[in-house]
């Protein structure tokens, strides 16, 4: 169940990323950033992160960029923490 719902919300959260950037190169109405570090912050941050890399969306942006990559170390630290406790 897990995997499914983090497999869904990096889907949910690359697409998010993908109609921003649509939308930012037809110039209409954009997604906010916050709630684009929200989809990250909920487990969307894998996808978050391959959406700015493969579609070099807001890669430059600061603070956003530093935000999402701090999002994204809380995760893995939360996954290691999760893995050794697992043992």
């Amino acid at each position: 169940m897990l995997a499914f719902y983090l497999l869904a919300i990096n889907a949910v959260t690359f697409g998010a990323f993908a109609l921003d950037k649509q939308a930012a190169r037809r110039d209409t109405r954009r997604i906010p950033e916050r709630h684009l570090l929200t989809l990250a912050m909920i487990g969307g941050s894998g996808g978050a992160i391959a959406a700015q890399q493969l579609l070099r969306h807001k890669s430059r942006k600061e603070p956003f960029r530093t935000a999402l990559w701090s999002i994204a170390a809380l995760h893995l630290i939360l996954i290691a923490v999760i893995v050794y406790r697992a043992r």
